[in-house]
């Protein structure tokens, strides 16, 4: 197991003084993202001092509730994440940059509470300041939230702006579209800011550093000596308290059209010229635009969808799909996919690639796996005709790591290779500066580095790809069935078996 100490190789400076004082407001402010992730990832920030001691946190939303109250329910939640490792006084300090207001979201001409709170904070000094726009609220209250902001004084002043847009971005190419037209009204597309904690993840974001900060692997990352590639984002949960949004969108808008595709491009892409937002959203963009189109003929031999039935996870026995709230009782939302994708450029030409995502399964796990081809002679005998494949996997959860695996001789007399694997994992580090992905997203959003957040472009793109599959699995396409705590349908295996290949199981790798 490989440790590193990253100050024997680099020089390591916190940048908290690159972000200028701010002002946070949370649409949605006391929704269960705001207080599960948003705001225990600014605590945490605040914990680490990454935060400037100078900033404001207002909380937006319909019901009435007074600071006290929310007080209560954000150091519930903080208490249950941190556990033993919660600080009381910390947590009061920390309390005290936050203020909650309610007003009327569908009369935004006479939201006026926020505009003064934010012309209170503009007034405050003449320091250089920042107002960034979060929206924690479900898709249909997107238009109306934007309407409540763009009726503010900010528009008016040289204050610098940023929204935060959550996904789902849109829920097809028209809306997504239509969105970012109402974006560029008030905002130019380097403040805006469309998130997808998944590239917050450090392994997600290794894969480049992987990639193209070792010369030994960008050789042979191409057609002549991969032979597929598979991602894996398998999870043990069924669809929680998003019963009404789920059955609507199902799992190739929930998961497909955005973690799966990011992963994919970054995976695929070509080097950038330079490590600037733009010039790697560029690179993603080509690979979304290379992605071969899958004909109606040929939908049912590359694609699979499934819906989990009543089973045990982890031990405990689940409902199905159909017996979870809010699912109308003839539903054909799939909430498993998998499919085999090409993508269509020099590099890539003739790889497939075999995408699984689910809900329900038989464990929580994000892997990419790259699958090489075999040694093209056999060396060692009748007994070792069936060598293993050399494997780069990309572990994202439960543990963040990376493993290749290799064939070395086993010890003896006899020529028998073995494999091994080298590991690198992140619970390894020395250092205290590992940031969770919403820490880190919401850093880059103070920072103003939008690297990780996809461009207007690269949303549309997206759509683009899979609007398609969606049309072509209407009504009449074949929906599995699969017990929860599975791997999902006996045609998912058969998808890749018919290739002569296998899904590389989480618990096998």
């Amino acid at each position: 197991m490989l440790k590193v100490d990253m100050n024997e190789f680099c020089s390591y400076e916190l940048d908290e003084n690159k972000i200028s004082e701010f002002i946070f407001i949370i649409f949605g402010g006391m929704g269960d993202l705001s207080t599960k992730k948003i705001i225990p990832s600014l605590y945490n920030l605040f914990k680490k001092s990454r935060l400037k001691k100078d900033f404001k946190i207002v909380l937006h939303g319909r019901t009435k509730r007074s600071n006290e109250m929310c007080f209560e329910i954000i150091k519930k939640n903080l208490i249950e994440l941190e556990k033993e490792n919660f600080d009381d006084k910390l947590f009061e300090i920390f309390y005290q940059k936050f203020s909650y207001y309610s007003e009327n979201i569908e009369e935004p001409e006479n939201c006026k509470i926020l505009n003064g709170v934010i012309n209170e904070f503009r007034n405050s000094s003449k320091n250089e300041k920042q107002i960034v726009f979060y929206l924690s609220v479900p898709p249909d209250l997107v238009l109306k939230t934007l309407k409540i902001i763009e009726n503010t004084d900010v528009f008016e002043t040289e204050i610098n702006k940023k929204i935060v847009m959550e996904k789902p971005f849109g829920t097809d190419y028209n809306s997504a579209k239509n969105l970012n037209k109402e974006l560029e009204k008030k905002f130019k597309e380097n403040e805006i800011y469309r998130i997808d904690h998944y590239l917050g993840k450090e392994t997600v974001q290794n894969i480049l550093f992987f990639r193209f900060g070792n010369l030994i692997l960008e050789p042979i990352w191409k057609r002549e000596y991969i032979d597929h590639v598979q991602i894996t984002i398998s999870e043990t949960i069924g669809i929680e308290n998003r019963g009404e949004f789920y059955d609507k969108n199902g799992i190739i808008k929930d998961i497909i059209q955005n973690h799966m595709l990011q992963i994919l491009s970054i995976i695929c892409m070509e080097y950038p010229i330079s490590f600037n937002p733009d010039s790697i959203r560029d690179e993603k963009l080509k690979i979304f635009k290379s992605i071969k189109k899958i004909e109606k003929k040929d939908i049912e031999k590359n694609i699979v969808l499934g819906q989990y039935r009543k089973g045990k996870v982890l031990g405990k026995d689940v409902v199905s799909y159909l017996e979870e709230k809010n699912i109308q009782q003839d539903s054909k939302t799939p909430t498993f996919f998998s499919g085999k994708v090409f993508i269509e450029n020099w590099r890539w030409s003739g790889v497939p690639f075999y995408l699984r995502a689910g809900k329900r399964l038989k464990e929580k796990v994000t892997e990419v796996v790259i699958i090489f081809k075999n040694p093209p002679l056999n060396l060692f005998g009748n007994s070792c005709s069936k060598i293993l494949p050399n494997k780069v996997i990309f572990t994202i959860q439960p543990e963040e790591k990376i493993e290749i695996t290799m064939n070395v001789k086993y010890p003896g007399d006899k020529n028998y290779p073995h494999p091994i694997k080298l590991t690198f994992d992140y619970s390894n580090l020395k250092n205290n500066t590992y940031l969770s992905a919403y820490e880190r997203l919401i850093l880059d959003i103070l920072r103003g580095d939008s690297t990780l957040f996809a461009r207007e472009d690269e949303i549309e793109s997206m759509w683009k790809v899979v609007e398609p599959i969606i049309e072509a699995t209407g009504n009449n396409f074949q929906i599995q069935e699969y017990f929860s705590g599975s791997w999902g349908p006996e045609a998912s295996d058969m998808l890749i078996e018919n290739d002569e290949r296998r899904w590389i199981r989480y618990e096998d790798s």
